[in-house]
């Protein structure tokens, strides 16, 4: 990776659109195969990513550009969903879905997105905090995640998994 990469300023953050569906469904796709090396069904996936902008309850995405020249371009996203605590009365607002391009990786990318959700976390009177869940072997994620200042939780996570309920109608 070039050292001329890492000199550009921060990416700017801004909360994703409809019409970026299909990018943040490529990236999902990239991730599950690099993080899980899952090979996910791009139609799944796709209507995953479009059900999220269908229902904003759901969650939302947001996506970190950089500036190429007099364009910017997408390098990085997350999605944020969010669970209820009866614990603490507020909600937890998971990170997920996080993907950054290769060619700007450790380069601010995710830091960016971080402390942009981070603040809106803060911000936010009904969010007692972030969480994320990463794969036991993903040791580069799990530094990052510490760097920022998040420590592990303690919990494994265990699952039952359905087919998702728009195969089952048809599609």
């Amino acid at each position: 990776m070039s050292s001329a990469l890492h000199a550009h300023a921060p990416p700017v953050i801004r909360a994703a659109r409809a019409e970026d569906a299909p990018l943040l469904a490529l990236w999902a796709i990239a991730m599950a195969r690099e993080t899980e090396h899952r090979q996910l069904d791009p139609d799944t996936v796709a209507h995953g990513v479009g059900a999220v902008f269908e229902q904003p309850a759901r969650g939302g995405y947001f996506i970190a550009e950089r500036s190429v020249g007099d364009a910017r371009v997408p390098v990085g996203t997350l999605m944020l969903t969010h669970e209820w605590s009866d614990w603490r009365c507020g909600n937890w607002w998971w990170i997920q879905s996080v993907y950054v391009d290769p060619a700007h990786r450790r380069s601010g990318v995710y830091r960016a997105l971080y402390e942009h959700v981070h603040a809106l976390a803060q911000g936010a009177p009904d969010v007692c905090g972030l969480r994320l869940y990463v794969e036991r072997d993903n040791a580069n994620a799990q530094y990052t995640y510490v760097s920022l200042g998040m420590i592990d939780a303690g919990y494994a996570m265990y699952e039952a998994e359905f087919a998702a309920p728009w195969t089952i109608r048809g599609g």
